[in-house]
C-alpha cells in the first residue's frame, strides 16, 4: 500500500497514519455520540426508529392482555422497562466500541475512508457486536424477568404461549392448518432489536461527518475527509 493518500490538496498529501489517526478520531467520536443519545432518558423508548416493542408472536399475548383492566398498561410498563434497560445498557457501550476501535490496522483504515457511508458502522459491527450483545443481554433479561401480573413475568409468559403454540402447531391438526412452530427466543430478539438501534445511530453519525463538513470538529478530521470529499 502507498505510504501517502493524496487529499483534495496536492500539497497536503495524506500519511498512512493520519488516515489511521483520523478513521479512529471519527469512530469514537461518533460511537460516543450514539452511545450518548441512546443512554438518554427517552433515547430508545422516545425514538420511534429505535424503539423496542415485542416480537410479533407476542401479539396474542398483549391482545389479550389489553382486554382485561389495567391489561393496556401493563403491557406498555413492560415495553417501556425493556427501552429502559437498553437505555442503560447504552450508557457501557462507549468503551466496547473504543477497545474495538484500537485495534483498526492501517488497511483497515484506508478500506473504511474509501468504501461506502456506512463502512465505519460495518467494521463496528464486525468487531464489538458480540461484546455489545453481552452487555445488554443481562440487563435485557432482568427487565423480561420482572412480574408483569398474577406473579408471572414477561420471559414465563412467552415460553408459556409458545409452549402451548408449538405443541399444537406440531400436531397433525396444526401440520395441516399450515401452522408452524414459534422458535423466538424473547431475550435474543430484544437484545438484538437493541444493538440494531445502536448501530443504526452509528450510522448516522458517520454519514453525517462523511457529507457535513461541520461535523469535522478537528483539523485532522477536515483533512482526512476532505480528501473524499467530490
Amino acid at each position: 500500500m502507498n505510504s501517502l493518500l493524496q487529499s483534495s490538496s496536492p500539497k497536503t498529501p495524506l500519511s498512512e497514519s493520519e488516515v489511521a489517526d483520523g478513521l479512529k478520531e471519527a469512530l469514537i467520536n461518533g460511537s460516543n455520540e450514539a452511545s450518548s443519545i441512546l443512554s438518554a432518558t427517552d433515547g430508545y423508548y422516545g425514538d420511534v426508529i429505535v424503539k423496542i416493542f415485542l416480537p410479533q408472536e407476542a401479539k396474542i399475548i398483549t391482545d389479550n392482555l389489553s382486554k382485561i383492566p389495567g391489561g393496556e398498561k401493563l403491557v406498555n410498563d413492560l415495553i417501556l422497562r425493556i427501552n429502559r434497560a437498553a437505555e442503560d445498557a447504552a450508557k457501557d457501550a462507549a468503551p466496547i466500541f473504543i477497545n474495538s476501535i484500537k485495534q483498526m490496522t492501517i488497511s483497515d483504515a484506508f478500506g473504511i475512508l474509501n468504501g461506502e457511508d456506512n463502512s465505519a458502522t460495518l467494521y463496528l459491527i464486525s468487531t464489538s457486536r458480540q461484546d455489545l450483545y453481552n452487555l445488554y443481554l443481562p440487563k435485557i433479561r432482568q427487565s423480561t424477568e420482572k412480574e408483569v401480573m398474577g406473579g408471572i413475568s414477561a420471559s414465563e409468559s412467552w415460553d408459556a404461549l409458545t409452549g402451548k403454540w408449538n405443541l399444537f402447531a406440531s400436531s397433525i391438526a396444526g401440520k395441516l392448518a399450515g401452522f408452524t412452530p414459534v422458535n423466538t427466543d424473547l431475550e435474543d430478539y430484544l437484545t438484538n432489536r437493541a444493538l440494531d438501534g445502536m448501530f443504526l445511530k452509528v450510522e448516522d453519525e458517520e454519514k453525517n461527518i462523511r457529507q457535513n463538513i461541520s461535523a469535522r470538529t478537528s483539523d485532522l478530521l477536515k483533512k482526512v475527509f476532505s480528501s473524499i470529499d467530490n
